[in-house]
Parts: structure tokens; C-alpha cells; sequence
């Protein structure tokens, strides 16, 4: 198992590097990069545009000796970006410089693939914050939907789904599908919207909050009036994200073990004389849930990343989903590769403890006797 460890550990990397190249190659021809983006905002508004790449200071003149060389400018020439006609060809030089497009492509991947070897991700582009401090800042409303949806789907879905097979074909088996069914039929941006009309005070209910994660004067409360407001403004964004995973993890926990029970071991196992309950959890329960936890580190990274980000938007949510939402639109490119090389990153281990943990539950799993 050590051997394995190790290979899938170094594996990491060129798999890690090759994810970073293609992503990073496919924005970089994307039109409206970060330059055309500051370019349309120039157009609009050149001296407040100008501002935000020139910084404080000394930065602030001559930034605004930019903007009045661009707006005395005439022609400016032939320029490879779209809009910049009528620009000073200086100017947009400069631009390309704070963005660092001065440089080749390749030099500029290398460049930031070294920075992020140390965790430097730089800084956003349009927040001018460092990506590590909007990261932080965004993790904990990611990471409590994440949390909280995982738990409850999992909570539910393979209890019931070991119910369901248990009871395969009987009126509970049908009656519990059709619920399911339905519940994944709705999208979760759908459901969200039908819980804020219902109990958000939309045209029924005013039961919980429609924004936010605490109410106003939140750290002025007592520690148990906290958790009573963090749960009640939790409630229906966590609802919204859970309808949709019920129906796959329940239906997959069912037909593995369906598929288990009918095998020979089983039959051996009753012959014995076990019980029902022995045979199911002593015998059946280990080797039918190797299929739910392989599935587990996909499963997180996709509701921490991206399954948050219509409820994020719709109930006010400040998180990753919708930080990296607005740096696609806003093509922010720091804020886009810190991100994607993160998640990578936890992707890949997360995978790797996937391996782990799948020993753990059965023993008689050699990964040592594969090459990979």
C-alpha cells in the first residue's frame, strides 16, 4: 500500500500541471481578456478606470497623466485589442504591463506556476485585494453549505437507500422513489426560489431570513442565541442544495446493495444462521458502500465549488461559488488559476484518501497489485 501511496502522490504533479496548461492556454485565447475588460471601463470612465491600475500616491499621477494622454490621444494606431481605437498606443502598453502581458505566454505560466509552488496567488486584478485574503474571507460560507449539504444527503440518503433495498418492490420502495424522483426533477435554484416565495416572506411565511448568514449585531449575542441564528438563516439555503442529491445517492446506495445481497457470500452468511441485521452490516454494508465513497471526493469539491453558486446569488451568500463566478465575467485571472489550482489540489489528494479509506473498509482491496 506504501508503494501505491507513493505513486499516486507524485502522480499529482504532472497531472496538477497538465490541468493548469490546458486551462491556463484556453483563457489566455478567450476574447475580452483583463486589458479589454479595463479598456471598456476606460472608455466609460477614464480617470476612475485609471485610477485603479495606478494605486495610491505616486501610482494616482500618473495614472491620471495616462488618462489625460489617452483622452488627448487621436488615432492611437492599429491595435490588437477591440475598442482601443482612439487610445494612446502608451497607454495601452502600460496596461499590458500591470497585467503583466508584457511578457510571453510561456514566461508568464512559468511565472505564476512558481508563485504558486509558495502559495503567492497574487493579487485580483479589479478588487485589488490579495486572492488569498478574498479566499479566505469567502471559504467559510462555501464551507458551511458544503458541510452542512454533505452531511444531511448523507445523513438521509444511505439509510434510505438501505432501506429501499431491503425492502425492494413493497409500497415503501415505490412511494419513497416517486418522492426522490421528483425532488431531483426540481433544480435547486427552483426550490430556493419556491422556499423564499413560501417561508422567506415572499407571499405566505416570513419564518426565516432571506440574506445573509447572522443577523445584524451578531457578535453581541449570547454563544447559544449565535448558534439559534446561524441555524435559522441556514436553514433554507441548506434545503435548497440537499433536494437534488437525495435521488442519486439514495438509488446508487440501493442498488449496490441489492447487488451484494444476491451474491453467494451472502447465502453462506444465513445459512450460519446470522440475522438479518448481522448479515446486512456485518457482511454486506462494507462492500456495498466501497461504490458510495468512491464518489464522495467529487461529490464535495462539486458543492463546494460550484453547487453553491445559484443559492449563493439568490439568498446573498458571499462565497467561493460566486467570487469565482464574477472573476469568469471579469476575466480576473489571478483569482480564476488560484482557484482552479486549489481545488485541483484538493481534488487530487481528496482522491487519493478516497483510496485510503476504501482499504479501510476492505481489507481484502490490494491497490499494490496495480501499476498505477
Amino acid at each position: 500500500m506504501l508503494a501505491y501511496l507513493v505513486r499516486r502522490l507524485v502522480l499529482i504533479v504532472p497531472t496538477l500541471l497538465g490541468i493548469m496548461v490546458l486551462n491556463f492556454a484556453i483563457i489566455q485565447v478567450a476574447p475580452g481578456g483583463p486589458v479589454e475588460q479595463m479598456i471598456a471601463q476606460i472608455r466609460g470612465e477614464a480617470v476612475d478606470a485609471t485610477a485603479r491600475i495606478g494605486g495610491s500616491g505616486a501610482g494616482d499621477a500618473g495614472g491620471q497623466a495616462l488618462a489625460d494622454r489617452q483622452l488627448n490621444a487621436g488615432d492611437g494606431g492599429a491595435s490588437r485589442y477591440r475598442g482601443a481605437q482612439g487610445l494612446d498606443p502608451a497607454f495601452i502598453k502600460e496596461l499590458e504591463r500591470q497585467f503583466g502581458f508584457d511578457k510571453p505566454i510561456h514566461e508568464r505560466f512559468f511565472l505564476m506556476m512558481g508563485n504558486f509552488l509558495t502559495f503567492d496567488f497574487g493579487r485580483s486584478y479589479f478588487r485589488d485585494r490579495s486572492v488569498v485574503d478574498l479566499v479566505i474571507e469567502k471559504l467559510p460560507v462555501s464551507i458551511t453549505l458544503g458541510l452542512w449539504t454533505m452531511l444531511i444527503t448523507y445523513l438521509v440518503s444511505i439509510p434510505l437507500g438501505i432501506a429501499k433495498a431491503v425492502r425492494d418492490g413493497t409500497p415503501f420502495d415505490l412511494r419513497t422513489s416517486m418522492v426522490i424522483t421528483i425532488g431531483y426533477a426540481i433544480p435547486s435554484f427552483l426550490f430556493a426560489i419556491l422556499l423564499i416565495v413560501l417561508f422567506a416572506g415572499g407571499r405566505f411565511f416570513a419564518w426565516f431570513p432571506l440574506r445573509g448568514l447572522t443577523s445584524d449585531g451578531f457578535a453581541l449575542m449570547p454563544w447559544y442565541m449565535q448558534i439559534v441564528d446561524y441555524l435559522w438563516h441556514i436553514t433554507l439555503p441548506v434545503l435548497a442544495m440537499v433536494i437534488g442529491g437525495f435521488a442519486t445517492l439514495t438509488m446508487l446506495t440501493k442498488n449496490s446493495f441489492i447487488e451484494e445481497i444476491s451474491k453467494q457470500y451472502v447465502v453462506t452468511a444465513r445459512a450460519k444462521g446470522l440475522t438479518e441485521k448481522q448479515v446486512l452490516y456485518g457482511h454486506v454494508f462494507r462492500n456495498a458502500m466501497i461504490i458510495v465513497i468512491a464518489g464522495f471526493p467529487e461529490a464535495l469539491i462539486a458543492v463546494l465549488f460550484t453547487g453553491s453558486l445559484l443559492i449563493e446569488v439568490i439568498f446573498s451568500l458571499d462565497g467561493l461559488g460566486l467570487l469565482s463566478f464574477e472573476a469568469v465575467v471579469n476575466r480576473d485571472y489571478p483569482v480564476i488559476f488560484a482557484t482552479l489550482f486549489v481545488f485541483t489540489l484538493i481534488g487530487l489528494v481528496l482522491n487519493v484518501v478516497s483510496d485510503l479509506v476504501k482499504v479501510a473498509i476492505d481489507p481484502r482491496i490490494d491497490f499494490d497489485a496495480r501499476r498505477v
